[in-house]
């Protein structure tokens, strides 16, 4: 799929902690938009550094939660830039390594598309169109994952 440029659309799943910011609370945000920081994984930083363009689309996923699993769709609206919490020494995600000069850590800002009815990791388990999707790999622990074109329309179907 391109986007309205001509380039190829990217799809992304991503995962947060509802106690520590849920789709509701995205609900809240001003203009339904926020940063996606404290990534702290160098793969899913390089994700959202070098492959996530303007109108990718994600899957907004719960995660460590009584029942995990997709949430709501949301949009990259602004392209990488340094993770503020780098720098900050009071943060949970400082990091002493990283200078404004060289910063480590990047994050994108996200919009809601729309909130959704959960789907539980559970569910998409029972899927076998989606059993090669990077998500239900066992041991995938990472914080951003791309999806396949395939398994975002068959999401979609479902949603």
């Amino acid at each position: 799929m391109l986007d309205d440029n001509g380039y190829p659309m990217h799809y992304w799943l991503m995962k947060s902690e509802p106690a520590e910011f849920s789709i509701d609370d995205l609900v809240r945000a001003a203009k339904n938009t926020t940063p996606w920081f404290g990534v702290r994984n160098y793969q899913a930083r390089n994700f959202m550094r070098d492959q996530m363009q303007l109108g990718d689309l994600a899957f907004f996923y719960h995660s460590s939660c009584e029942v995990p699993g997709i949430a709501g769709i949301v949009e990259i609206a602004k392209l990488a830039y340094p993770d503020a919490t780098q720098f900050d020494r009071k943060s949970s995600y400082f990091d002493p390594k990283a200078t404004r000069d060289n910063p480590r850590w990047f994050n994108v800002e996200i919009r809601l598309v729309k909130k959704t009815q959960l789907v539980p990791l559970s569910k998409l388990r029972d899927y076998p169109r989606l059993a090669g999707m990077q998500l239900l790999q066992r041991g995938n622990r990472l914080s951003i994952t791309p999806v396949d074109p395939a398994e975002w329309k068959f999401i979609m179907g479902i949603l």
